[in-house]
């Protein structure tokens, strides 16, 4: 992901933040800073926003 697509996310997230709820659907949140996004501001950013506030639902079963 590019500083620009980041950003973008992160305004997403700002905007949402506190005001409305926010379904994310990931298979990877847990490896949002050292692959999908290499800006460590923003990733931490993101997370502080969602991990903070969030209810997390994990899927153990086997995947299709």
């Amino acid at each position: 992901m590019g500083q620009q697509q980041a950003l973008d996310l992160m305004e997403i997230i700002e905007d949402r933040h506190g005001k409305r709820a926010a379904i994310i659907v990931s298979s990877c949140l847990s490896q949002l800073g050292t692959d999908i996004i290499p800006y460590s501001i923003i990733v931490d950013a993101i997370l502080d926003r969602l991990v903070h506030t969030s209810i997390r639902i994990e899927l153990k079963e086997d995947s299709l």
